[in-house]
């Protein structure tokens, strides 16, 4: 089979580059020209720097009240979702369960429908069903933290079996005659081999947590406001404020590339895992 050359990769890979940075270096340069030159002089070039934005950004306190409110709900739904497939993982990979492959299906099918979809089911929830005393799901960070499972626990299910899968029965067996308990077996064994897996899911359960849009704007009011509903405010009858959109964007940038720069090693040993069979 006749070789691709090196110089067509090294043209793949910059037009790649180019592709996906550019968007990020466009959304920069609007967050640093004032909104004059934006309609006026409109520009590629990076020829000034004007700071108020992320000034009035960082000096906003309802804005960092909705970047604390993202930051809580993403984490809290990323760990507990991780941990939630992680144990139906083990179960589905290692216990011969009645129908379980129907079951392993069943739980992508949450995500066939569009979150339009649940809009009005989940808003009735929130507001009249699950209501104790002054206290509702309605605006509540608990609330949004069990609403994204819905969505995120089927997707993490089918990212991280794959991961189980992989992981040889053999080495659970070898610990049970060694007098290990289920949980010792799990806890000792099992995870620290699915750490790349479970990196993985966190991450882009994080990511879906992290940038969620329809449903928050929905069920949120002011008290678990998450960051990207906060920028429809600046969205008015008078116009809109593209500068301090885009600045309030670059900074929402932040979390996700320095959660991605911790586990970039376990993301790329997570997608490969469970790959190739001896």
């Amino acid at each position: 089979m006749r070789q691709s050359s090196p110089l067509l990769h090294v043209l793949l890979w910059v037009l790649l580059s180019l592709a996906t940075l550019f968007p990020i270096y466009w959304l920069f340069v609007i967050s640093v020209k004032p909104a004059v030159d934006l309609f006026t002089t409109p520009s590629l070039i990076l020829d000034t720097f004007y700071w108020k934005n992320y000034v009035n950004v960082v000096g906003n306190a309802t804005l960092r009240g909705y970047m604390y409110n993202s930051l809580i709900i993403s984490t809290s739904n990323a760990a507990l979702v991780t941990m939630l497939a992680f144990l139906s993982c083990y179960a589905l990979s290692r216990y011969d369960l009645a129908g379980k492959e129907n079951i392993f299906f069943w739980t992508i099918t949450n995500r066939m429908a569009p979150a339009a979809v649940f809009l009005l089911p989940f808003f009735l929830l929130f507001t009249q069903v699950f209501v104790i005393g002054e206290w509702r799901l309605y605006d509540s960070k608990v609330g949004m933290v069990l609403l994204y499972c819905t969505f995120n626990l089927p997707f993490a299910i089918w990212t991280l079996r794959p991961t189980m899968d992989g992981i040889p029965r053999e080495l659970d067996e070898a610990a049970t005659v060694d007098g290990a308990t289920t949980w010792q077996v799990i806890h000792e064994v099992v995870l620290p081999l699915a750490r790349p897996g479970l990196a993985v899911t966190f991450i882009l359960t994080w990511v879906f947590a992290w940038n969620e849009f329809l449903l928050a704007a929905t069920l949120t009011s002011f008290n678990a406001r998450t960051i990207t509903t906060g920028l429809s405010e600046y969205v008015t009858t008078t116009g809109t404020e593209w500068g301090t959109m885009a600045s309030i964007a670059v900074i929402t940038l932040i979390p996700a590339l320095i959660i991605f720069s911790m586990v970039q090693r376990h993301i790329v040993a997570g997608l490969t895992f469970g790959a190739v069979k001896e």
